[in-house]
């Protein structure tokens, strides 16, 4: 099943961020050569691609997990979570409807 994990940062985060972001994007990979990843990124703090010292407020990945409590497991796993990047990390099923 589909599982999207939603993701928030703390206030300032932008330097731990960019210092975790190799381990983190290394788990994503994984995931997308397992076949299991459907999208993955961060959400600017302000309207444009590239926030600069802005940063960003979190996070939206949507991969396949077993279950809720894998999914779960996987993202509390993050190197953002042991960074202090993120303050909170829900994670949701999900039912991909479009595109088909």
């Amino acid at each position: 099943m589909l599982y999207a994990i939603i993701a928030r940062d703390t206030a300032d985060s932008l330097e731990r961020r960019l210092a975790a972001r190799p381990a983190h994007l290394e788990r994503l990979r994984t995931l997308e050569a397992q076949g299991r990843l459907v999208l993955a990124g961060p959400m600017p703090a302000i309207d444009s691609v590239d926030p600069g010292p802005a940063g960003f407020t979190g996070s939206l990945i949507v991969a396949e997990f077993d279950n809720l409590d894998s999914a779960s497991a996987w993202a509390q796993d993050d190197p953002y979570v042991e960074a202090g990047v993120y303050a909170g990390v829900e994670v949701k099923p999900f039912r991909k409807v479009f595109p088909g």
